[in-house]
């Protein structure tokens, strides 16, 4: 018996060989990729670098995190691909403070809501009253006998007047939103405050953060180094050229290793 050889078929036979990338196709993607990361860090996430412990410890000094910014921006009637929400009690959130610093700019800070459009906020010693209910805030540091401060420990009841660094239009302002021993928050602001409350400047001494004022969410931190609190105030070359040498000399032993990935609560 003979077995024929099977031909291969023309179909076969044209079979079509992959071909490489060229140069000009390997730039484009890689520029495509560069402007899809460029997109999503500049408008759906951002980073920053915690520079107070006015969140301490929830957020420590030196905290690197990841911020999302999408789902507190304005909402768009064209698309319901983003699930656009409203800022919610209790959450950190990330602002531009409405109070600008003495060279004119609006520092950019992260505290937590206490009080959203309408909540009726006070402190008494230290212990916050939203809408006449105390809040279990096992986050926040408590005052203590050395640090107590009638101003800040018994808001709104002491006048601004004797408080430390209030801002001068606070002050006025301040007394259109007391109601009874209140502060209510009026449509389209948030009062929000530090979980270090000892050591936060915050709303009580700047007053109220407007909604178009809002960034985004801290979502998580992704590096966390020991880092001084006036590394901050660090700006001149040689300072934050020996600051850069240092971080590259101590990643290893002052990283907060266990920090990595930590989600923000």
């Amino acid at each position: 018996m003979v077995i024929q050889k099977k031909q291969p078929s023309a179909r076969q036979g044209n079979k079509r060989q992959p071909r490489e990338e060229t140069h000009l196709e390997g730039l484009a993607s890689i520029t495509s990729m560069l402007i899809i990361w460029s997109f999503v860090m500049g408008f759906v996430l951002q980073n920053f670098v915690i520079p107070s412990s006015s969140m301490a410890s929830t957020l420590l000094v030196g905290d690197h995190v990841i911020v999302e910014r999408a789902t507190l921006a304005p909402a768009t009637s064209w698309t319901n691909l983003i699930p656009y929400r409203e800022l919610r009690r209790d959450e950190p959130v990330v602002f531009f403070r409405p109070a600008p610093n003495p060279k004119g700019q609006h520092d950019i800070l992260v505290k937590r809501v206490i009080g959203i459009p309408g909540d009726r906020i006070h402190l008494r010693g230290g212990i916050v009253y939203r809408n006449g209910v105390s809040l279990d805030e096992p986050y926040a540091s408590k005052p203590t006998p050395a640090n107590y401060d009638p101003y800040n420990d018994e808001f709104p009841a002491i006048s601004p007047a004797k408080g430390r660094a209030v801002t001068a239009e606070w002050s006025l302002d301040l007394l259109d939103h007391i109601q009874g021993e209140d502060l209510v928050v009026p449509s389209g602001m948030y009062f929000v405050m530090g979980d270090n409350r000892s050591n936060s400047y915050d709303g009580r001494y700047w007053g109220l953060v407007p909604r178009a004022n809002l960034i985004g969410r801290p979502l998580f931190v992704y590096w966390s180094f020991e880092t001084p609190e006036d590394d901050l105030y660090k700006t001149s070359p040689s300072e934050r050229a020996s600051s850069t040498l240092h971080t590259a000399l101590h990643f290893f032993d002052e990283t907060r290793w266990s920090r990595t990935f930590h989600r923000v609560n």
